[in-house]
């Protein structure tokens, strides 16, 4: 369930990385418009009888096999659009309905190995002035963001809905038609609060969905390290 802290231990990683300088972007939405997004096997999880949807970037750094160390080391940027959901046995997690990195390597190996929704994008993040801008788009120019945040104070104590938005410790795909599950570990995520000073995306409409309001529930967090991921698994 979700929980501040990891719901199991992944002993054996295949993919270790820092989580750094990630916004979480989050808005409500009608279940069923989501439920319509999702592969057999999962139904969208609900907070106070709504759907959520949330924009994640963030930069992905010291990337890396952690048995392979003759490979370097990646660090790129990446931004994940996102909703919370449950498989049939209950336990719940997060499906991506899009990602972007601007790595092509690691885009490649994440689709070919989990059927992760990984796309080739030209990404940034800039921070000026207490100000961390993150941008996007797709190298074909489908889909594009600019989202400008705000960092404000850290959350002590996190609320329900916070945990409930960020404490998720296993990602679903859908993959060579068999729907698999990827258990991370890492530690608690440190979170602000945060406001939104510009927001433009096309994330949302390009995947079929509506986007945020002029109002969304915002986080921020300085980021995760030593962040481990499992391997992806069918789920049962």
């Amino acid at each position: 369930m979700a929980a501040l802290a990891p719901e199991e231990q992944v002993r054996v990683p295949v993919l270790v990385a820092d989580w750094l300088s990630a916004a979480f972007v989050h808005w409500p939405v009608d279940a069923a418009a989501v439920q319509a997004m999702l592969p057999p096997g999962l139904t969208v999880d609900l907070y106070d009888g709504q759907a959520w949807l949330t924009i994640t970037p963030l930069r992905m750094a010291d990337v890396g096999a952690p048995y392979l160390g003759a490979l370097p080391r990646l660090t790129f940027a990446e931004t994940n659009f996102r909703t919370y959901v449950r498989a049939a046995n209950e336990r719940d997690g997060i499906y991506f309905l899009r990602i972007e990195a601007a790595s092509a390597l690691f885009t490649t190996a994440a689709r070919a190995a989990a059927g992760a929704p990984y796309e080739l994008g030209d990404l940034s993040i800039v921070e000026t002035d207490g100000v961390i801008s993150y941008g996007g788009a797709l190298r074909d120019g489908r889909c594009s963001y600019r989202i400008d945040v705000r960092p404000g104070e850290r959350i002590v104590d996190p609320s329900p809905q916070d945990v409930w938005l960020t404490g998720r410790w296993r990602a679903y795909t859908w993959h060579l038609g068999r729907l698999l599950e990827t258990p991370v570990e890492h530690e608690p995520w440190p979170l602000s609060s945060a406001t939104v000073d510009k927001l433009h995306q096309t994330l949302a409409e390009a995947s079929g969905l509506p986007g945020p309001g002029p109002d969304p529930l915002v986080h921020f967090s300085e980021g995760v390290r030593n962040v481990r991921l499992g391997v992806s698994r069918p789920v049962r």
